[in-house]
């Protein structure tokens, strides 16, 4: 038997999977609608959607089958998410990667085999697959009328992840940054790997609305995102939880390598609004934490602790900043590392 090999994206993919917060969820008429189509379009006993995690295959929908996920070791779908196209296999008794596999030798007695992946965010997170306990063929256009159900299904993937999105911002929200900091926590925690969350606040963004009116404080809250886009690393995590607050969770990162990344990050972000003279400037207070698996259980404690430790820093600031919160590209920001 051989094992599916692990995509070059695989930590990209599997956040993108966690952030959905879809596994291990109770069924949807709007997933087993479309599996119940296929089963009756392709007239075969088993219609799966099947998302790939990092050590299983979970099923969304499942109409046919009564196991509600099996080991990725084992799956079909595993090697269905390492292509582009639809994965065909006419007959798995005659395929040697599959003659031996726990799935094609007990049940649910696999022959054929057609696998659709299915892309979110350019990652292939699992397949729309079509199984039988016989050898079938596959022509060119059951492929297509594949495709367009997978199609389908995708976008009601794509409904799930506006809801972990932040709408202003294109970053990830308050519900989607809960999920899959959770699970950065956890890795985390069992490798003893250091994290720092960031939790920041801007500082007196309220005026910006008043004086240059709602549509511009839009602007400058993607600004400072796409500044966090641009500034961060691949396996850093942030967020807009709300209004003017952000969040960043640093892995493999100390509080002091986080600290110098903060202001390596404001930095960048002064010079950026100084470059675009759009009359203010935005500055903003955060407080650092060390995760601590013993203080910090769930990801709910450690931002709690940040929110707390940017308010102290926000406090202690607020002598600093003008009455209206307006400065001009030319002016001196205040320096950050002097507060306590």
């Amino acid at each position: 038997m051989q094992k599916p090999d692990i995509p070059k994206d695989e930590q990209a993919r599997l956040e993108t999977l966690w952030t959905l917060d879809i596994l291990d969820t109770l069924p949807e008429e709007r997933f087993d609608r479309l599996t119940r189509i296929a089963k009756r379009m392709f007239r075969v006993p088993i219609a799966l959607v099947s998302l790939v995690d990092e050590n299983r295959q979970w099923f969304k929908s499942c109409i046919g089958l009564s196991a509600s996920e099996t080991s990725r070791d084992i799956s079909f779908c595993g090697h269905a998410i390492l292509g582009d196209e639809v994965f065909i296999i006419p007959n798995a008794i005659e395929d040697p990667r599959f003659a031996d596999n726990p799935l094609v030798l007990g049940e649910p007695n696999i022959r054929f085999y057609v696998g659709c992946p299915l892309s979110l965010s350019d990652h292939k997170l699992g397949t729309l697959c079509l199984i039988d306990q016989k050898p079938r063929s596959f022509e060119d256009e059951d492929v297509e009328a594949l495709k367009d159900l997978a199609s389908m299904v995708e976008r009601e993937l794509a409904a799930v992840q506006l809801a972990t999105l932040d709408e202003l911002t294109k970053i990830s929200n308050r519900r989607g940054f809960m999920v899959l900091a959770q699970h950065s926590l956890s890795l985390c925690a069992r490798q003893k790997i250091p994290a720092a969350l960031v939790f920041l606040d801007l500082d007196r963004f309220k005026p910006i609305n008043d004086k240059f009116g709602h549509a511009e404080g839009d602007r400058a809250l993607v600004a400072f995102a796409n500044q966090m886009k641009s500034s961060f690393r691949d396996s850093d995590l942030f967020a807009r939880l709300g209004g003017d607050e952000f969040v960043v969770l640093l892995t493999n990162t100390s509080k002091q390598q986080a600290e110098a990344i903060i202001e390596k990050f404001n930095r960048s972000l002064t010079r950026n609004y100084q470059e675009a003279c759009r009359g203010y400037a935005i500055t903003f207070s955060h407080g650092i934490v060390e995760f601590d698996p013993e203080k910090h259980p769930a990801v709910e404690e450690l931002l709690a602790n940040g929110d707390a430790l940017m308010y102290e820093v926000k406090r202690a600031k607020r002598c600093y900043l003008k009455p209206m919160g307006i400065l001009t590209a030319s002016e001196t920001l205040p320096n950050r590392s002097l507060l306590p």
